[in-house]
């Protein structure tokens, strides 16, 4: 590990003060799992690393009718808060389903949304791989069963973060501070395709912060999450899906309908939400949504079964929703 100085911010003015301008030179650390590794397998060496536990670590309700959520909100804070789970079931759902025990505790909503691709290629030291400034990615010839199957390349990761796929289903923004001010970002459109930003996954500069995380007003949505893993203990997600629905008299009014695990960003299919909306919550509907969302995938040599699990696991986010046994 790289010898590097260290800061402890005591509230965003200062966290904001000690970051730099040049990219990796000054990373931040809330919970520190996924930095800590960074730093061991010396693919992140900053010179500073800035302690931003001291951003805002509260959940409270906003003047329409929404949520507030700081940065440093402890995921285990977010699950069991009584307003995310009767009014954001997705969102309380992906993040009981986050790590472990231990990992919920600690881990924090900024640091779930902000951490890096967990591309064996790019977490190891010895592959120089594309997003880390080499020529290639060895997925493409190599071992790439959990690599992406939709919006690939150049660079085929895909993305980590479990509260991602459900702020895009509702429509959430994310709250950017930095020294130009501060502004509000769709969590839609913080996230890039590595064609666009191959050497990092979203829109933040490296002088900015990630304070806050606004959720609409959930009215009479319902949501669901549902997650598929080779292991229910503590394991990543091979694809999830995460949906938010809008349900009137058994019929789909609304839809917005987003992947997990299957691409390099969390994944929003208007084709799921076309078959979805003006039908009935029903499993054909939801069946047919699944296929709609899942027929542009690319799959890889090794990861074509990723396919038929982002389909049931989307069927299933959907009549789970609905309040539909499959």
């Amino acid at each position: 590990m790289k010898p590097f100085s260290y800061v402890k911010a005591a509230d965003e003015k200062q966290a904001l003060a000690a970051l730099g301008r040049e990219r990796g030179k000054v990373l931040p650390l809330a919970g520190g799992m996924d930095l800590v590794s960074l730093l061991k397998d010396r693919i992140a060496t900053p010179d500073r690393v800035v302690n931003v536990k001291g951003l805002d670590g509260t959940i409270t309700a906003t003047p329409d009718g929404g949520l507030r959520i700081g940065a440093a909100v402890r995921l285990v804070d977010l699950m069991a808060h009584a307003a995310v789970t009767s009014q954001y079931a997705a969102l309380a759902e992906a993040a009981s389903e986050t790590g472990t025990p231990q990992i919920r505790n600690l881990g924090t909503v900024g640091g779930n949304l902000m951490q890096r691709p967990r591309c064996w290629y790019f977490r190891n030291e010895e592959f120089p791989c594309l997003k880390k400034g080499g020529a290639r990615c060895y997925s493409v010839d190599g071992e790439n069963q959990f690599h992406a199957i939709l919006g690939g390349g150049p660079c085929h990761i895909v993305h980590p973060s479990s509260l991602a796929v459900p702020l895009v289903a509702f429509g959430a923004k994310l709250r950017i501070a930095g020294p130009r001010g501060e502004k509000e970002v769709l969590a839609e459109e913080f996230y890039e395709l590595p064609e666009r930003n191959l050497y990092g996954e979203t829109a933040l500069r490296p002088d900015e912060l990630l304070t806050h995380v606004i959720l609409p007003p959930a009215k009479s949505m319902k949501s669901a999450t549902y997650e598929v893993r080779f292991r229910s203990s503590h394991d990543w997600p091979i694809a999830f899906a995460s949906v938010a629905l809008s349900i009137a008299n058994g019929t789909v009014s609304d839809a917005r309908v987003v992947l997990g695990a299957v691409a390099p960003i969390p994944w929003r299919s208007p084709e799921a939400e076309a078959a979805l909306k003006g039908q009935p919550a029903n499993e054909a509907t939801a069946i047919k949504a699944a296929e709609a969302a899942l027929a542009g995938a690319t799959p890889m040599t090794q990861n074509a079964y990723k396919v038929q699990i982002a389909k049931t696991a989307l069927k299933r986010a959907i009549l789970h929703a609905a309040g539909v046994s499959a």
